[in-house]
């Protein structure tokens, strides 16, 4: 019987973010005792916690994601280990791996910095070459868990947005999926009018 690893953060008050993000606000405004029912308001970026960037983030196109069909969200999924990498380049293997249509994973476990200024700061970086392969292999999604494929100035997002890849950051618990070649994701953004959207992520072991 299949099992599904959630591979998303939660969302709480004061929750970690990207420098220069706003902070998350998650007020309980009603509650039982006082008002007879339970009510909260969540203020927060859509860049936050696990989230999808797409191609809008960083080039005029006019798809935001609620315009996004889940069919080209979920699918095949091939994981790639990249730990102790800080330029994560192209191995060998990956040719053969990688197909078309594919969504490709790197973990590089520096999940376990989450929610330290180094997370954001020193996090691994995904090499030209790589993205070159990614492109030419047509994948639809990359995803990893740390903040960006990159640092300013986003050379490598803008490099596979304009090749139409979509980006998932911030996932977590990718080691419980080690030693899987190929599995299927499933993520389900926000249907928000946005040029990202954060998501619940998991995978299906």
């Amino acid at each position: 019987m299949s099992e599904l690893i959630d591979l998303s953060y939660e969302i709480y008050q004061g929750m970690p973010i990207y420098p220069g993000d706003r902070e998350v606000e998650l007020i309980n405004n009603k509650k039982i005792m006082r008002d007879g029912y339970c009510n909260h308001n969540l203020k927060m970026g859509m860049h936050t916690g696990t989230h999808l960037d797409l191609p809008a983030h960083m080039l005029e196109d006019v798809r935001n994601a609620a315009d996004i069909s889940l069919n080209n969200l979920s699918g095949q999924t091939k994981l790639i280990y990249a730990a102790g990498q800080k330029i994560i380049k192209v191995k060998p293997d990956y040719q053969k791996l990688i197909e078309k249509n594919d969504i490709v994973i790197i973990y590089t476990g520096f999940a376990e910095e989450y929610g330290n200024q180094k997370y954001y700061r020193q996090h691994p970086v995904i090499s030209e070459e790589l993205a070159d392969l990614l492109i030419a292999k047509e994948v639809k999604l990359l995803g990893f868990d740390m903040p960006s494929p990159d640092y300013s100035p986003f050379k490598i997002h803008q490099k596979l947005f304009e090749n139409d890849i979509f980006i998932l950051e911030n996932l977590c618990n990718l080691e419980k999926l080690l030693g899987l070649e190929s599995f299927k994701l499933f993520v389900f953004p926000l249907k928000v009018r946005a040029e990202a959207a954060p998501c619940r992520v998991a995978a299906e072991i």
